[in-house]
C-alpha cells in the first residue's frame, strides 16, 4: 500500500467560509465524498474520522454534525449508533422518532404507547377511541330494522 495516503486525501480537501471541509474529490450520487486507500474503495468522511481519531468503535456510524455529506472536517464528524443519527437527521422517520405526542396530542409515554409489529409507535387512547367508532358502526350496520 502507498503511503502518501493521507496526503492524497488532504489534497482533496478545500476549507469553506461556513467552517466545513469540503470534500473536492470523487462523490457517490447520494452526496457522500469517496477515496481510494490501497485497493479498497471508501467514503471520505470515515476516512477523516478515522485519520484525526483512531478506528470507528463496532456497530457505529459516523454522523456529520454540520449535517453535510461532503464535510470531511475530524470536529464536525462523531461516531454515534444508527439509532442517534437517524435521530439527528431531517428525514420522516426522524421526525417521528423525535415526536413526544400523536397527531392528537396524547403523550407518547409508557402507558399510552405501544410498538405495532411494524415497529412503529402508536398511540393507545387514539387506537381504542378508533376501535369504538368501528365497534359502533358495526352494530349499526347490524341492528338496522328490517
Amino acid at each position: 500500500m502507498r503511503s502518501d495516503w493521507p496526503d492524497r486525501f488532504l489534497s482533496k480537501v478545500t476549507r469553506s467560509a461556513g467552517g466545513c471541509w469540503t470534500w473536492t474529490g470523487s462523490v457517490k450520487p447520494n452526496g457522500y465524498g469517496q477515496f481510494r486507500v490501497g485497493r479498497r474503495v471508501r467514503t471520505a468522511h470515515r476516512v477523516a474520522y478515522e485519520l484525526a481519531h483512531g478506528e470507528i468503535p463496532d456497530g457505529l456510524v459516523i454522523d456529520h454534525l454540520c449535517r453535510r455529506r461532503d464535510c470531511v472536517r475530524p470536529d464536525h464528524l462523531e461516531a454515534v449508533t444508527q439509532r442517534i443519527n437517524v435521530r439527528r437527521g431531517i428525514s420522516a422517520a426522524a421526525h417521528r422518532a423525535r415526536q413526544t405526542h400523536c397527531c392528537r396530542g396524547h403523550a407518547f409515554d409508557a402507558a399510552n404507547t405501544y410498538i405495532a409489529p411494524n415497529g412503529t409507535r402508536k398511540c393507545r387512547r387514539c387506537r381504542a377511541t378508533a376501535q369504538d367508532r368501528a365497534r359502533r358502526r358495526r352494530q349499526e350496520v347490524t341492528c338496522v330494522p328490517s
